[in-house]
């Protein structure tokens, strides 16, 4: 049922979407939608995945042209026929898949399509240069406009897309997930810069999964699913039960379902781990444990060596840069790659689940049976197709994968639906332990609940698990305990009848330089 629109003070409508209507093929991706965005207002769009919210911006942003219905820009009809033309009117949009080039450079994204330019036309590096970093500085980030794009983390590639969308003047600009790979403090930060925005008569359209974000920073809100908008309300109007309802269309008791389990034995021992990065330690006397049936929480910032800690355990780095001891069901390990460690019971759910976990343009049984491919064949090294069909039919059932078929692609399937077939290609042999590395990055709250009650179910089975989110209610809600990292180093454990929210804040920022973070967030954001 939709949500009668109470009455608010309204700012001036800059771009107005009526009626918009989109078909692909076999499918209606939007429905009748009205939708505006309004100067100096940021405008929180939620819904589940494929409920329409990217397809919508996509129109908006020039990327799709085809559909019914008009935009109106300035009350002016207007029809993009590209992107360019998008950000030619003011348009700019941030999108959850980062539209980076990993070759380049940070300056050289930045300017990407509209390069500066000597007398003599040839480009003038210097001046970008220089306009990248004093676009960084303004920003407060710490980033070398020089880097490669490649050489960023996930977190920091998001803040250059960011950077980018700010250095076109937009007077409209969309974020579509912003804050998916950022840390508490970074995510503060934007919060500010937003800020900055709306009191330069910017219009914000602020699409995201975390809930508390939207009511954070948002306006108002406006609700889509299966295509159809089913309200739009002033952010203090309505509660968040209210808007989870809406969004899923039932009351959804559990976001985070958290399974009641008798920790086991010592399933990872790890005891003073240090990683090297050339001479960096990027990873310092690390040393914790996870019990049989255990879901064990790694918090930090982004940069404090969460990741590293996992791809430790997973064998993904030369055993000759690691130092210490890692010690599974009490046999230490010394993994020479991921593949041994799988075969050891070990499955990681990386970070980027496209980029590192998933072969997007190949099938559900192909990437499901990934892990586990030796199994299905015979002494010929031949594919025995029909017992790996069977056995990936059985994993798409047991976790509710919603697919189409099995022969679909992974590409088509929403962020959860994915996630699930990654977690889904380990379930095909015997795990003992998972890594997770921020599994409901990018998923909707109804898929988020679905993946925890996942876990908490093998949980309960007896899988270890060791979690990292950089969402701190998830962590508070499904872990046992949780341990700290600052600057690679441990600096905290935390017993679920001891979790502290403010304390294990302290944690994780105790080696960071007070006085320069000071620095970086004091004074007025430059828009």
């Amino acid at each position: 049922m939709a949500v009668e629109q109470p009455q608010f003070e309204e700012h001036p409508i800059v771009l107005r979407m009526q009626h918009i209507t989109k078909r692909f093929p076999g499918v209606l991706a939007l429905d009748d939608v009205t939708f505006d965005a309004r100067i100096g207002e940021v405008h929180g769009l939620v819904g589940e995945n494929g409920a329409g919210k990217s397809t919508l911006m996509k129109i908006m942003s020039g990327v799709y042209t085809e559909f019914d219905g008009e935009m109106l820009l300035n009350g002016q009809p207007v029809i993009f026929h590209n992107p360019r033309e998008a950000q030619d009117s003011g348009i700019a949009m941030i999108h959850q898949e980062l539209n980076l080039v990993p070759e380049l450079t940070v300056y050289e994204n930045i300017f990407l399509g509209r390069e500066h330019k000597t007398r003599l036309g040839t480009l003038d590096r210097r001046a970008m240069r220089q306009s990248a970093g004093k676009l960084m500085a303004n920003l407060g980030l710490d980033i070398d406009p020089n880097s490669p794009i490649k050489q960023l983390r996930v977190g920091q590639r998001q803040l250059v897309e960011i950077a980018k969308a700010l250095s076109l003047n937009a007077r409209i600009i969309i974020m579509d997930e912003p804050t998916s790979a950022l840390s508490d403090t970074e995510v503060d930060y934007l919060f500010r810069v937003i800020g900055g925005l709306r009191e330069h008569n910017v219009a914000v359209i602020y699409i995201s999964h975390r809930l508390d974000e939207v009511f954070t920073i948002a306006d108002r809100i406006t609700v889509l699913r299966d295509g159809a908008v089913v309200g739009t309300t002033p952010a203090q109007a309505i509660t968040r039960r209210q808007l989870i309802s809406l969004m899923v269309g039932r009351d959804l008791d559990v976001l985070y379902p958290k399974a009641s389990v008798e920790p086991g034995e010592t399933v990872l021992q790890i005891e003073n781990l240090t990683y090297l990065q050339g001479t960096r330690r990027v990873l310092d006397d690390v040393s914790l444990y996870v019990r049989k049936g255990e879901i064990v929480g790694l918090a930090g910032l982004m940069g404090a060596g969460r990741t590293q800690v996992l791809e430790a355990v997973f064998g993904v780095y030369p055993p000759t840069s690691l130092n210490g001891r890692v010690i599974l069901n009490g046999t230490p390990v010394r993994f020479e790659s991921p593949q041994d460690a799988i075969d050891s019971g070990i499955g990681l759910v990386a970070e980027d689940r496209k980029l590192q976990s998933l072969v997007l343009e190949r099938s559900v049984t192909e990437n499901a049976s990934l892990a586990t491919l030796r199994q299905f064949m015979n002494r010929l090294t031949i594919i025995k197709q029909r017992a790996e069909r069977q056995a990936v039919d059985q994993v798409v059932q047991n976790l509710n994968i919603k697919t189409p078929s099995i022969e679909t692609l992974v590409a088509n399937l929403s962020g959860g639906n994915q996630q699930k077939v990654v977690i889904g290609k380990f379930l095909l042999s015997d795990i003992v332990l998972f890594l997770l590395d921020e599994p409901t990055r990018g998923i909707d709250v109804g898929a988020k609940a679905e993946i925890y009650n996942l876990v908490g179910q093998l949980a309960q089975s007896g899988t270890a698990f060791l979690l990292v989110s950089s969402e701190m209610p998830e962590l508070l809600a499904v872990c046992d305990r949780i341990y700290v990292l600052c600057d690679g180093r441990l600096t905290g454990e935390f017993s679920r009848e001891t979790f502290d929210q403010e304390a294990i804040m302290e944690a994780a920022t105790r080696f960071i330089e007070k006085v320069t973070n000071g620095r970086q967030l004091q004074g007025e954001i430059t828009i």
